[in-house]
């Protein structure tokens, strides 16, 4: 398997050329309707180069449209220039109809060349669409950029914007002026013109624009587009250096008539509005961590906990020696979701890790869905793994077992709304996801939680406890499900990051607008229970989803509703691809009006939640597809359509992973961490192998290191309480530790080698975990108290009664390190 080599970001010289689209003709477009041809016209879009889609005339009437009309545009080499190329039918009733899109790698044409394409829209029939592509060198044409070779940040421009309220004419003031500048992270400005108050003396803007790109300010007064718009080259401007433009309404006196002519009177007014520029050049660093490394914060973390674990695990293991740097294992325990039942299944966990000493043998905790309600709670103090963790159980025990009908009363209600309001009014993107959070926030706790994800530092700053990780899914939230797009988001006390991407963002900084890796609006930090409603975000699953979730097979409507993809290169632009990091030329063909309709309504999110994303901007490296780092995780069906992932999308919508895989291994698979062993804690009721199975899969696609699992039919019908999986002739692949939630000797025996002997005693180890009879299902979000305590008490002896088993592979964790070491330096 091969290492990736971008663990932290490096500049590259980009070459900028002068691509020049001549949309030609197409031929044998099918009839629109029954009454007439179709009246073709086809859209451009390079999102690399401009923000505009660009449009040829309609060509009317006509099976064989003719346009020869031409486009230009500025593109960087070392960016992945994609230009999508669109047939559309313009109809007046039906709408404009998508007919065909063409997306063409431009990497496919040669700087200095002229290459024409005749592009096959159907395998079945004569319908082309042909184009011609000219790249031509630029003089001096470079620009710096930034990358992890997956990623590119370009070099940026800001446009600074002010009006002097003092300035503004009396028959203005209470208008607006509204600036526009489409090639530009904000796009458009609304001012508002009123008069200055106390120290309040300008109103003011700012634009971000990439440097290399041509963008242009378009100002205009509202009500007076007409009389009134002023367009400004912004590469005109010099930079650094305030310029002054001025807007001069025209008024027009309806009842003012000259009586020579008969036109009304018409005057600009004495004084105009004046309105000063300022170009600038960002030059500050990004606010942005490209590359696959780990953050200099955990690396620290890192150095502080290895030697609490190397004491911890002398002092359990009952070693002769101290353990050298290089032979302590790096030990995790990664916990599923599952609701109050995965919550309260995890504090049993600890729980008994705690009582065999082997807390500090741990390194990290990642969580996800109802896990991560456990891990926050235990997080607010700063030395939770040192400490008695019954009085934890305790809090727990008395906000499951309470009724959550408060939670839902007037009072509450209100009060969320007027939560929700406070965050809108400041920024962030709400929506169902920040209610749930605010419930479950009612739910767990006594008061509003003033804590935030960054305050979970003081917990980690001595390496006094392992450093938590939480994570959830990126999807899109309409038009595909989890198999057609997925990327998995990391959360910790330090950063938050989109994996594949090899990009993270600051804690404090998720929630702010980020802009080609600049913070352009800062947010204050969410408490930490948005971040809980987030993660454990169950409800903006659509029917799709729950279709694969419920038979794990969802083939017939994700092919049935799909469009169709077709890869029409020749064997000349086969055999370039090979030599290069060119994509494949693809017609994409929409599904039929029925089957569109059906996939809307499978696809559909509801409740999905939104959060600016950090990576906006940003665009795909050149090389990007074969970028080691970004390849481990580039398992969705858009990694080969560029323009279609995250980096060109408005928003994150992050959601639950049990939409896909219900574990936390993600964070612990990433090289960097050379996590050497997975304590696996599975708190599903129904399928007790499902999470490692799916991730060993998952591995497998991905050439990531995962052991096999391998699990007959008895343990199927029958788990165990513990299962141990290894890969000898590895040493790099983890071992893997998996405790499903099984009631197996626990039936028998209330301690490890104590069995049950009174009546009482054997009730308490009647725990009902078939799905259809549990207490514990995932929407019951309140226990009994002996439903509570029993769930406590199983989780614990499960991993108590397994003691042994637990010091055996620990004693084999440390034997595969120093193998590793020798391994790696042969």
């Amino acid at each position: 398997m091969a290492r990736r080599h971008s663990a932290v970001s490096y500049q590259e010289e980009s070459v900028l050329s002068h691509l020049t689209v001549k949309i030609i003709k197409a031929s044998n477009i099918p009839w629109a309707d029954l009454m007439s041809k179709a009246d073709c016209y086809v859209c451009l879009w390079l999102p690399t180069a401009t923000n505009y889609i660009l449009k040829t005339s309609t060509v009317s009437n006509s099976s064989c449209p003719v346009w020869n009309e031409t486009f230009e545009y500025t593109i960087s080499n070392k960016v992945k220039n994609v230009i999508h190329l669109t047939l559309h039918d313009e109809d007046v009733i039906s709408g404009n109809d998508l007919l065909f899109t063409v997306a063409f790698d431009i990497e496919n044409v040669q700087n200095g060349e002229t290459l024409l394409k005749s592009f096959c829209l159907h395998p079945n029939n004569d319908q082309t669409l042909e184009a011609e592509f000219t790249v031509r060198p630029i003089a001096r044409g470079q620009e710096k950029i930034l990358t992890n070779g997956v990623l590119v940040s370009r070099e940026l421009s800001c446009l600074e914007i002010s009006v002097d309220k003092h300035r503004i004419p009396g028959n203005l003031l209470g208008g607006h002026l509204s600036l526009f500048v489409e090639d530009s992270c904000e796009r458009k400005h609304r001012l508002e013109l009123r008069s200055a108050e106390g120290n309040d003396h300008t109103c003011t803007c700012k634009f971000h624009c990439i440097r290399k790109w041509n963008p242009q300010l378009k100002a205009t007064i509202e009500g007076a587009e007409d009389q009134c718009c002023h367009v400004t080259p912004v590469k005109s401007l010099p930079v650094g250096q305030e310029q002054k433009i001025f807007l001069s309404p025209v008024q027009v006196y309806a009842n003012c008539w000259c009586f020579r002519c008969f036109l009304p009177l018409r005057w600009i007014q004495d004084r105009p509005l004046e309105v000063k520029l300022k170009a600038k050049n960002c030059t500050e660093k990004l606010n942005i961590r490209l590359g696959f490394g780990i953050c200099d914060e955990e690396i620290i973390f890192l150095s502080k906990r290895k030697k609490i674990v190397a004491d911890t695990l002398k002092k359990v293991l009952k070693l002769d020696r101290d353990l050298q740097e290089h032979e302590v294992p790096v030990i995790a325990v990664a916990a599923t979701g599952g609701g109050v039942r995965a919550m309260t299944s995890l504090l049993g966990t600890l729980l008994a890790l705690k009582k065999l000493n082997l807390l500090d043998c741990l390194t990290y905790i990642t969580g996800t869905s109802g896990s991560t309600w456990a891990m926050s709670k235990l997080y607010e103090d700063a030395n939770w793994s040192q400490k008695d963790l019954s009085e934890t159980v305790k809090d727990a025990r008395r906000k499951v077992t309470k009724s959550k009908l408060s939670s839902f009363s007037f009072d509450k209600l209100a009060f969320f709304k007027a939560e929700l309001n406070k965050r809108e009014e400041i920024g962030y993107k709400t929506s169902f996801t920040d209610l749930w959070g605010l419930v479950i926030e009612s739910m767990m706790y006594d008061n509003v939680n003033e804590k935030k994800l960054t305050d979970e530092r003081k917990a980690v700053c001595n390496g006094q406890n392992p450093l938590p990780m939480y994570v959830a899914m990126n999807v899109k939230p309409n038009g595909n499900s989890t198999l057609d797009y997925k990327e998995w988001c990391e959360f910790s006390p330090y950063e938050v990051g989109l994996l594949k991407y090899g990009a993270f963002i600051r804690s404090e900084d998720f929630g702010s607008e980020f802009y080609m890796g600049r913070k352009i609006k800062a947010l204050p930090e969410s408490r930490i229970c948005f971040f809980l409603g987030l993660w454990s975000n169950v409800f903006s699953i659509n029917l799709l989803d729950a279709w694969f979730s419920a038979i794990n097979s969802e083939s017939f409507w994700h092919n049935f509703t799909r469009d169709n993809v077709l890869d029409i290169d020749d064997e000349e632009a086969l055999q370039r691809r090979r030599a290069s990091s060119c994509l494949g030329t693809r017609v994409l063909q929409p599904a039929g009006e029925f089957s569109s309709r059906v996939r809307e309504v499978l696809t559909n999110r509801p409740l999905d939640g939104e959060n600016h994303n950090f990576l906006r901007g940003l665009q795909m490296h050149s090389n990007y597809v074969n970028e080691n780092g970004f390849s481990a995780f580039d398992d969705t069906e858009l990694d080969n359509s560029p323009n279609s992932l995250t980096p060109y999308g408005e928003n994150l919508c992050l959601v639950d992973n049990a939409y896909y895989i219900n574990a936390s291994f993600p964070p612990l698979l990433r090289e960097e961490r050379k996590v050497d062993l997975i304590m696996s804690f599975d708190y599903a009721l129904s399928d007790k192998f499902k999470t490692v199975v799916e991730t060993e899969k998952y591995c497998s696609e991905q050439k990531l290191f995962f052991p096999k699992i391998k699990v007959n039919e008895e343990d199927r019908k029958n788990p165990k309480e513990c299962y141990v999986f290894s890969e000898c002739e590895y040493p790099d692949f983890p071992i893997v530790m998996h405790f499903p939630l099984v009631n197996d000797t626990f039936r028998k025996y209330k301690q490890p080698g104590v069995e049950r002997e009174t009546d009482q005693e054997i009730k308490e180890g009647e725990v009902p975990l078939t799905e259809l009879l549990s207490p514990y299902k995932v929407f019951k979000l309140t226990y009994s108290e002996e439903d509570f305590d029993k769930l406590i008490k199983l989780t614990e002896y499960n991993v108590l009664n397994n003691e042994e088993i637990i010091l055996q592979t620990l004693r084999k964790s440390i034997e595969r390190k120093q193998k590793r070491r020798h391994y790696n330096n042969i």
